[in-house]
């Protein structure tokens, strides 16, 4: 078994973020029986970023997730707030410094990025492009969602749905395929 983790960055728990992530999962589950999948929805979690004093909060539950062996590739969003992506996206980034020290236990995975916004213009391009700059960090293999997603997922949120957005949802499905399609490689 192949597993492909999805992390949704948004404090709204449960809302587009999770959604759009859910929907690149679900891709992601259907390339192959070997392949499976979890959203990790920090939504109402308390997760400080990098401090050299490693704080307790709840990243420590999810830390494991990531330690595991079986883990092939990750997907991580964010909401745009300000064309940047989320405060909670970026804590989460950091404190996977764990990950990135001796055995470097992400190196060589593939990794997704999704953004929603506000409206079709609202800085998703620009969320994504920094989400994957950061994981290059951790030797991680960024990738596109294939044309015409080639950056990743870029979702619009009208009225805190992404359900009506079918350019956006299908950019978040291909996305997820091709993350897996990485994973089995």
């Amino acid at each position: 078994t192949l597993k492909i983790l999805g992390i949704a960055c948004s404090p709204r728990k449960g809302m587009t973020t999770a959604t759009a992530v859910q929907a690149a999962l679900e891709a992601a589950k259907a390339v192959d029986a070997r392949i499976a999948v979890e959203l990790i929805d920090l939504g109402g979690l308390s997760i400080a970023g990098w401090s050299p004093t490693i704080p307790k909060d709840d990243f420590d539950a999810i830390l494991p997730k990531l330690k595991d062996p079986q883990l092939a590739g990750l997907i991580i969003a964010s909401p745009s707030y300000f064309r940047s992506l989320s405060s909670l996206c970026k804590a989460f980034i950091e404190r996977c410094m764990p990950l990135r020290e001796g055995a470097m236990l992400l190196c060589d995975k593939p990794v997704g990025a999704l953004a929603v916004g506000g409206n079709r213009n609202g800085g998703q391009e620009l969320v994504v492009q920094q989400i994957l700059t950061a994981m290059l960090s951790y030797g991680m293999v960024p990738v596109g969602g294939k044309s015409p997603a080639m950056l990743g997922g870029t979702l619009w949120s009208t009225r805190d749905d992404v359900s009506q957005d079918e350019t956006g949802l299908q950019s978040a499905k291909l996305l997820g395929t091709h993350v897996a399609e990485v994973a089995l490689r």
